[in-house]
C-alpha cells in the first residue's frame, strides 16, 4: 500500500478510535481524501519534489478550505469559499492533504475551547479539563495523533494557550508574516494564522511554505552582541497566582536554559499585564464587532440558538464602546508598548509560562468570563506590542501538560525557534535506505518533525543487500573484515520521536548501532540476517540510491 494512503486510513481509524467527534465541523468524505493521497504518491515516486507530502492537515473552521463550509463555529454563519485560503493552499502545494476543519471558540472569541454549538472540546489528556481556545479543535487533532499539522489563528493567544494545554508545539509568527485572506477576521488588524506541531521542526517547516517574504517590509533589527542567549524573567510576584506546581515548573525550565548556556535577566512585566487586560476590557475589542457585528445583531433578533451566548453578549457589547475611549487607549497603550521594547531590549525573548492555569470544564462553566480573562494574562499583549512568539512544552504538572513561551520583537520567529529548541531533546539517526531524502519511507522521518544534519558514510565494516520488501529497500549488516563504506544520511530528530518510529519499525529492519566514517556511532537501522537469505549483494554500489540508479 503507498506510503500516503496509509496514512490516510490510519488518520480516519484514529478518528474513529478516539472518539472525539467535538473536534470537527466539517472532515471530508475518506474516499475522496484515499484519491487525493495516490495522486501524492503517485507525483512523488514521479520525481516531483513535494516536501509535505504524506502530511495530514486540519485547518481551524474560520479559515477557508475548498470544498467544505467555513462556519467560524456558527452554523447559520456558514459560506461555501471557492478557492482555499492561501495559507492552505500553499501548505497543500508542498503536498499536505487536508482531513477537515476543526471546532473553536465561536467567531474567535475566547481561551477556553466550550463556546461552540458543536460542543466543548476537551483537553486531549484529561477530558474533564478544557482544550484551550479558540483554536481547540486543531490544537486535540495534533495532540491525539489524527494529524501532523494543523492551523489555527491568534489574537489573544488562541494559536499558543491550547498547545499548552495538549503539550504540543503553537507558532504565532510576526503578524503580517503569514497572509490572514481567506480567514474570518476576529480583530483584523491583531489576527496571525499559526501553525501546531507535535514537534518544533515541523511547525518551523509548516510555517515557511505558509509564510510570505514580502507579506512585510523587513525593519532594520538590532544588532546582537554576540554571547550566550540573553533571556528575560520578570520576578516571580509578578506572574501572580499560578495553579500548584507551575511557578516550580516555570523556575525549572529557566533553569533548563541556564543549564544550556543561557543569560537570565529580570525585567518588569507590568506594560505586558496592563495591556492585556485592555484586550477585552478597553476599546480594541470593538474590532470584534466590526469584524461579524452586523451578522450577531440579526442573528439576535431573529433569536437564532446556534450562537454562543457568551461571545455574542462580548461582541454586542463591543457595538456601544464609544470612540472617544479608543483614542484614549491608543495613547494608553502607545506607551505600554514603549516601556515593554525598552524591557526587552537588552534581551533575546522574554520567557513566560503560557497560562496561569489549566482549568476544568466546570471551572469555566461557572465563570466563563473570568476563566477566560485569566487564561489571557500573558498571551494577550502579545499581538498588541507586535511580537513573536513560540509555545513549547516544558515538561509536566501532576500528569498534565505544562507549557511556556517564548516571546521576542517582530521578524524574530527564527531566533525564538532556536531558543526553544534548547527545551526539546534531540538525537541523531543514521539512514541509508527507503528512508533517504526523495526515498517512499522518508515522510516517516519529516512526519515526526526530522531534519538532515549532513551526508557521510558507514566505516568500511558493513555490507548492503536488497530485500524482497514492499516498497523496496536495503538491509545493512555488519561484517568488519570484508566490509565497505556505505552512503549514509545523518538526520536529526525529537528524542521522544525516535521510540516512536522504533515501535512502527516492520520486520525485517531493526534499530542497532551504526559505526560512521569518523568514528563515531548513532542508532540506524540495520537488518535482521535471516533476512538475507536469496537477497542481492548490492555493496559494490556503495549506497542505496546509486544501485537505484544503476
Amino acid at each position: 500500500m503507498s506510503t500516503t494512503l496509509s496514512r490516510v486510513r490510519a488518520a480516519y481509524a484514529r478518528i474513529e478510535a478516539v472518539d472525539r467527534p467535538e473536534i470537527w465541523i466539517d472532515l471530508r468524505p475518506q474516499p475522496e481524501v484515499e484519491a487525493e493521497a495516490r495522486t501524492i504518491d503517485e507525483r512523488v515516486a514521479s520525481g516531483e519534489p513535494l516536501p509535505l507530502a504524506g502530511r495530514l492537515l486540519a485547518a481551524k473552521g474560520n479559515i477557508d478550505v475548498a470544498g467544505l463550509p467555513t462556519t467560524a463555529g456558527c452554523p447559520s454563519y456558514a459560506y461555501h469559499p471557492e478557492a482555499d485560503a492561501p495559507v492552505v493552499a500553499r501548505l497543500r502545494a508542498a503536498g499536505a492533504i487536508v482531513l477537515g476543519t476543526t471546532n473553536l471558540d465561536q467567531f474567535a472569541t475566547g481561551l477556553v475551547g466550550t463556546r461552540s454549538p458543536y460542543g466543548a472540546v476537551r483537553g486531549a489528556h484529561d477530558p474533564t479539563r478544557i482544550s484551550g481556545g479558540s483554536s481547540s479543535g486543531s490544537a486535540v487533532a495534533v495532540a491525539l495523533g489524527i494529524v501532523d499539522l494543523s492551523l489555527g489563528t491568534d489574537t489573544a493567544g488562541s494559536g499558543r494557550v491550547p498547545a499548552a494545554f495538549n503539550g504540543i508545539v503553537g507558532l504565532k509568527p510576526t503578524r503580517g508574516l503569514v497572509p490572514t485572506t481567506g480567514v474570518v477576521p476576529a480583530c483584523a488588524s491583531l489576527d496571525c494564522v499559526t501553525v501546531f506541531a507535535r514537534t518544533l521542526p515541523e511547525a518551523e517547516q509548516a510555517l515557511a511554505h505558509m509564510a510570505s517574504p514580502a507579506g512585510r517590509d523587513l525593519p532594520p533589527l538590532p544588532q546582537r552582541t554576540p554571547g550566550p542567549w540573553r533571556i528575560a524573567v520578570p520576578p516571580r510576584h509578578q506572574l501572580g497566582e499560578l495553579d500548584e506546581g507551575w511557578a516550580q515548573a516555570y523556575e525549572a525550565t529557566v533553569t533548563q536554559l541556564i543549564q544550556a548556556g543561557a543569560s537570565v535577566q529580570e525585567i518588569d512585566l507590568g506594560p505586558f499585564t496592563e495591556a492585556a487586560a485592555m484586550l477585552y476590557q478597553g476599546a480594541f475589542v470593538a474590532e470584534r464587532y466590526t469584524a461579524v457585528g452586523t451578522f450577531v445583531d440579526k442573528a439576535m433578533a431573529e433569536q437564532d440558538t446556534s450562537l454562543d451566548p457568551t461571545v455574542a453578549g462580548i461582541i454586542t457589547r463591543a457595538r456601544d464602546i464609544p470612540a472617544h475611549q479608543l483614542f484614549a487607549d491608543t495613547d494608553r497603550l502607545a506607551a505600554l508598548r514603549t516601556r515593554a521594547r525598552t524591557e526587552l531590549a537588552d534581551a533575546d525573548a522574554l520567557l513566560l509560562p503560557t497560562a496561569p492555569g489549566h482549568p476544568t470544564l466546570a471551572e469555566v462553566a461557572a465563570d466563563p468570563l473570568g476563566a477566560n480573562a485569566r487564561l489571557g494574562r500573558f498571551t494577550n499583549s502579545t499581538n498588541l506590542f507586535d511580537l513573536a512568539a513560540v509555545a513549547a512544552p516544558a515538561g509536566e504538572v501532576n500528569g498534565l501538560p505544562f507549557g511556556v513561551m517564548l516571546i521576542g520583537p517582530a521578524f524574530t520567529d527564527e531566533r525564538l525557534a532556536r531558543i526553544a529548541a534548547l527545551l526539546q531533546p534531540e538525537t541523531r539517526l543514521a539512514v541509508l535506505g527507503a528512508h533517504l531524502s526523495g526515498q517512499p519511507l522518508n515522510p516517516q522521518l519529516l512526519a515526526l518533525g526530522a531534519r538532515l544534519d549532513r551526508t557521510t558514510t558507514t566505516a568500511p565494516a558493513y555490507r548492503l543487500h536488497a530485500l524482497a520488501t514492499q516498497p523496496p529497500k536495503p538491509g545493512l549488516v555488519h561484517v568488519g573484515t570484508g566490509g565497505a563504506a556505505i552512503e549514509t544520511e545523518v538526520w536529526r530528530l525529537p528524542a521522544e520521536a525516535l521510540g516512536r518510529l522504533l515501535t512502527a519499525l516492520p520486520r525485517p529492519m531493526t534499530l542497532g548501532s551504526v559505526e560512521l566514517a569518523d568514528g563515531s556511532r548513532l542508532p540506524g537501522f540495520l537488518c535482521e540476517p535471516d533476512a538475507l537469505t536469496d537477497a542481492e549483494d548490492i555493496t559494490s554500489y556503495g549506497g542505496w540510491r546509486p544501485y537505484l540508479n544503476r
